[in-house]
């Protein structure tokens, strides 16, 4: 795979995604809980997935994209970030109302 070979949709943003440091591996259910299935996400959303939810919250119940999306940081997030190009990187602000 080359590094200008598109690797479908991010699972978060929808967003487009190319290989290289704009993407990274996320594990739907944390290692340390026995997750071994990941997609690669933009980098951005999988930091702002680990900004909004800690390991426990990742593992019981919102192991999903679809869970993720659902949750109303993230789908501000994602209203946010969809304006954004494929190859944005940068650390997103963490919500404000913190659960």
């Amino acid at each position: 795979m080359t590094e200008d070979e598109p690797l479908g949709p991010c699972p978060i943003c929808g967003r487009p995604m190319i290989e290289g440091t704009a993407v990274d591996r996320h594990h739907w259910r944390p290692r340390a809980f026995g997750g071994r299935d990941w997609s690669w996400v933009h980098q951005v959303c999988h930091r702002m997935i680990h900004r909004v939810f800690n390991d426990a919250e990742l593992a019981h119940g919102f192991d999903s994209a679809d869970t993720i999306r659902a949750h109303p940081d993230m789908a501000r997030f994602i209203a946010w970030v969809r304006r954004k190009p494929p190859d944005y990187v940068d650390w997103p602000k963490s919500p404000r109302n913190r659960h």
